[in-house]
């Protein structure tokens, strides 16, 4: 099922996640890197500031995660896939691709697309 959300309905999903989120880069020899973050969602970018790593990992191989824990664990997580921007100890994310999701009763996925802004119907 697909339901069409605005930048700003992201930002009232994310709301009803964990007040943090896991920031998913990937380092130069392939590993993924996951930090817990503070994310904030102003208009259409996500910010957040992130250490070192992370910020040479998104310098470098600017496509980013984002995983929001759910508050229930019978709830879904929200991922947001983006394109990563650096300044300094800031990450500033442009949300390309979104999705709730959670293991489905009996395995599996059961998964929500949450389209962004500008993606085709």
């Amino acid at each position: 099922m697909s339901i069409r959300v605005e930048l700003e309905e992201l930002r009232a999903v994310a709301q009803q996640q964990m007040p943090f989120a896991y920031l998913l880069t990937v380092s130069e020899d392939g590993a993924a890197r996951a930090v817990a973050i503070s994310p904030r969602i102003n208009g259409d970018t996500i910010t957040c500031e992130a250490g070192r790593h992370s910020c040479e990992n998104a310098a470098a191989r600017p496509n980013v995660s984002l995983l929001w824990p759910p508050t229930d664990p019978g709830n879904y997580s929200l991922i947001v896939d983006g394109t990563a921007t650096v300044d300094g100890s800031i990450l500033r994310i442009d949300a390309t691709r979104a999705v709730r999701h959670r293991p489905a009763p009996g395995g599996g996925s059961d998964c929500e697309t949450v389209p962004i802004e500008g993606d085709a119907p």
